[in-house]
């Protein structure tokens, strides 16, 4: 199996990158980003490509996918509707159209193409987009997203805030299940899917929990 990873420096894309790279159902993995990997696996390719709008120069190392996992996220703080978009809609539709197989958008708990919120709005336009396409799409909604196995957030407050509240998880994931996961159950679950895995098109937390 072959899986194309997007964003795999950020939170979620190592984690989605560390469960590929350990399940043994995986033979290849093809991590894209802006910049160069120390890579030390010898099942995992890095392509580096800096711009997103146009994957076809790199088309031919992305072919044969069996399914494609987009990670690549950006904060909405300071941000314009019109700067956020890139990242979140046109790069991931990108993505879509140039690579195969089973297609995991990483979105976010409170997406909504209706809602009043920037980021959830843009977000929830993407996933209607992306569910609308005549090939096999799943999107996760994640809520609070514990690191594991010494992952960390690239964005200084996320890190602070993940810190910080850390003590907090085993409390959340008694009283809130619904919105609570970790890097680690995200991964797995993703793998799961490109397995071909029962789910619904659309995974909260729970659901996420419960496919890893």
């Amino acid at each position: 199996m072959k899986i194309v990873v997007f964003g795999p420096t950020g939170m979620v894309g190592q984690g989605a990158l560390r469960e590929c790279l350990l399940d043994p159902e995986v033979d290849s993995v093809v991590t894209v980003g802006r910049s160069a990997l120390a890579t030390t696996e010898p099942k995992q390719q890095h392509v580096v490509h800096a711009h997103f709008g146009d994957l076809t120069p790199i088309a031919a190392q992305l072919a044969d996918a069996d399914a494609c996992f987009y990670c690549m996220g950006v904060t909405s703080a300071g941000l314009t509707e019109a700067e956020y978009t890139p990242v979140t809609h046109d790069y991931a539709l990108e993505a879509a159209r140039v690579v195969g197989g089973t297609y995991v958008y990483v979105s976010g708990e409170g997406a909504n193409a209706e809602s009043n919120t920037m980021w959830a709005r843009v977000k929830g336009r993407t996933e209607n987009e992306l569910l609308a396409l005549d090939r096999p799409v799943f999107v996760v909604r994640p809520g609070f997203i514990q690191p594991r196995n010494g992952i960390t957030s690239r964005t200084r407050i996320y890190r602070y805030l993940y810190s910080w509240s850390s003590w907090l998880f085993p409390l959340l994931k008694k009283v809130a299940p619904k919105y609570v996961t970790t890097t680690e159950n995200l991964g797995r679950a993703m793998v799961a899917l490109a397995k071909g895995a029962a789910a619904p098109k659309l995974l909260r937390s729970d659901e996420i929990n419960r496919l890893a």
